[in-house]
């Protein structure tokens, strides 16, 4: 039998109008320390985030998108905060912020398989 290993994971969400609280969501990101794991999943849906948010740069939210991916990955593209160990990115990247990307609250979980609960929660958080 496979041991569970705690998770913690964030949905990561565009927020168009910040004062308005709307958002939609375009990815997750997950860590689970014990696994030495930290991987982020994005889908972004032009057509639904233009219905959605018809001034929304698109390009630039890609860019932004980029980031979280390197930051995530440890590479050298993200800079001095991809440096950083697994859990201080994991911090930085779901650090409260006020910007067109937000990541929810981070949630806790239990999982044998880091990368397939990374697929699963994507699934039903954002492809849905």
């Amino acid at each position: 039998m496979q041991e569970n290993h705690l998770f913690e994971y964030a949905i990561i969400r565009v927020v168009p109008k910040v004062e308005r609280e709307e958002c939609l969501n375009v990815g997750v990101i997950l860590y689970c320390r014990q696994q030495k794991f930290l991987q982020t999943i994005c889908t972004i849906d032009e057509t639904r985030l233009r219905a959605f948010s018809p001034q929304l740069d698109i390009t630039e939210l890609k860019e932004h998108l980029c980031a979280f991916t390197e930051i995530s990955r440890g590479s050298k593209e993200g800079g001095p905060i991809g440096q950083l160990d697994l859990a201080s990115r994991f911090r930085w990247l779901t650090a409260t912020r006020s910007t067109v990307l937000q990541t929810s609250k981070v949630h806790p979980g239990l999982c044998a398989d880091p990368l397939e609960t990374l697929t699963r929660l994507h699934a039903q958080l954002v492809l849905l």
